[in-house]
Parts: C-alpha cells; structure tokens; sequence
C-alpha cells in the first residue's frame, strides 16, 4: 500500500487481453488503472544510475539503501497522486522480471499481487503477424529495419517475435522467471480465453484474489477508456479493444499455414503453447493463482 492507495500490478504476455482487463475494472469507481506505464522502467533507471552515482556510494551503506528506498517509493506514489481510487492497477507486461523491488516499495512480500494475463502462444504470435500485415500496407513495421531480410517471410517473422529480446520471448521469460524465484502465490493468471468466455467469473476470481469488494460489471458495454497513440508502437491498433466481451476464435489457423506449422521453432513453441496451466496446482484451490479453466 501507498499512501492510502492499494497498488496492484498487471503484466503478462502481450495481446493476451491486459488492455481489456483494465477498461473493464476501470468501470468499478473505485478503481484507477493506467495504460501501459513506464513507471517501472524509470524505477529501475534511477535505482541503477543511484548505485552508480559517486557520492551515494560514498554514504553510509544502511543510510544509502533507506534513502533509495524512500525516494523511489516517493515516485511510485506520486504517479498515482492526481488519482482519488483507492486502488490503482499499473499495467506493464514486465513487472514480472522486478517483482523483488516492487515489494520493497509497496511494504513487503505479503503486498505484491499481479494479474498475469496470459494467452495461448500460437494466437500470440498470430496477432502480431496479422497487426504486421495490417501495418505493412501503409507503413514499415518496427522490426523491419533490424530483420529486414528475415521478415520477408512469415516463418521468419514468427521466429523473430517469439526470440528472447523481443516482447513475446522476453514476457514469456520474465513469467516463467517469477515463478522460479518462488511469485506464484502472489500471481493470478487470467487466462484470455476465460475472460472473453466467461468474463463474470473470471472477474469473480480476480477479486477474490486481490480480496477487494466484488463489482458488477458491463460485459456488454466496455468503454475504453486507457488510450495510446500506437505509432509510438510502430503497430496499428496495438491496443483497441472491442465494446462487447465475447469468444474470440483461435487465430493461428487462419494466420499461418505449414510452412510455418511444420517448422521447429513452431514445434518448440506449441510445445509451450499453454505453459502457465503446469502451475496451477491440482489438489489445491485454483482461485489463489489462476481463474477457473
């Protein structure tokens, strides 16, 4: 908690559903929630850029580390200053990879709870092929001046997205990471499918989870109300929601034919496809880390 605000992170994979999760809890009037934030990235450069400043390395050790702590804890509150909510989600897929530093800013272990959105990895990468073809017509997608030659193709195009440095490869990792250094406790995965399907009791769960007040939502009508300007992206419409929560079909089949679906890197990644369902534990309440399958 800071400053009488209830603070919550949502990360998770990229177009796994994290931008229709915030507009739909942005109907609950006690909720604020961020578009895709860059808090996290400016905590993290002014926590390494102080640990290298010639002067606070000469401080007290003990003096230094409660000083750090206070002035980057000071900027987590003050981004949410201008709010009145008493509870704040901010929304970066990559808070996973810093969960350590968000405890010691929100008070402790026991504070940190993040909604991980999450989606099958073949309809990830189908998305941003299709967003790459869409934008392609009347522009140059990002990644094109790096792998121009690579993104000639749509095997090639695949195995870039899904690499390591790029958003798909990094979020899957920084997830996977989480759990190894012992999060899943303090992570709710909310499955895409189950939020498009079965919005009611996915939002039930989430709810529970966080253990705040439950909210009757507007599945029918969600205003967006999180905006941003998707050329910062290079991609077109990155992040427009629907109004109406409803099923989405699968998009891989539609996206990609066998020259992609008999490579190796598409093997690997089916593989994978669904890896956040091997840590909901079987004997035990599934609402604490992920919504009901």
């Amino acid at each position: 908690m800071i400053e009488n605000r209830q603070v919550y992170f949502i990360a998770g994979l990229p177009r796994s559903g994290s931008t229709l999760l915030t507009n739909i809890l942005a109907q609950n009037p006690r909720c604020y929630v961020t578009p895709t934030s860059g808090i996290v990235d400016m905590l993290v450069q002014v926590r390494n850029f102080w640990d290298r400043n010639e002067a606070f390395r000469a401080h007290d050790r003990q003096l230094n580390e409660m000083l750090k702590r206070n002035v980057l804890r000071s900027m987590l509150s003050g981004y949410f200053a201008h709010t009145s909510e008493p509870i704040c989600f901010d929304k970066n897929r990559y808070w996973c990879e810093f969960l350590e530093m968000g405890a010691e800013l929100l008070g402790g272990r026991d504070h940190v709870k993040v909604l991980v959105t999450v989606r099958d990895l073949r309809d990830v990468a189908a998305s941003f092929e299709l967003l790459y073809r869409k934008t392609s017509a009347l522009g140059q997608p990002p990644q094109d001046a790096a792998y121009e030659l690579k993104l000639k193709t749509a095997l090639g195009r695949f195995e870039v997205f899904i690499d390591d440095v790029q958003p798909i490869g990094r979020a899957f990792n920084a997830i996977r990471d989480a759990v190894t250094r012992g999060w899943l406790p303090n992570m709710c995965f909310v499955e895409f499918t189950e939020l498009t399907e079965r919005p009611i009791e996915t939002l039930s769960t989430i709810y529970k989870f966080l253990e705040e007040e439950p909210y009757a939502h507007d599945f029918e009508n969600v205003k967006q109300v999180t905006f941003e300007d998707d050329t910062a992206y290079g991609l077109k419409d990155l992040h427009t929601i629907r109004p109406r929560v409803e099923p989405q079909e699968p998009r891989w089949p539609m996206a990609y034919d066998s020259a992609v679906q008999d490579s190796p890197a598409w093997k690997n990644v089916e593989k994978w496809s669904q890896f956040w369902r091997t840590y909901i534990p079987k004997d035990k309440d599934e609402c604490r880390h992920a919504v009901s399958r």
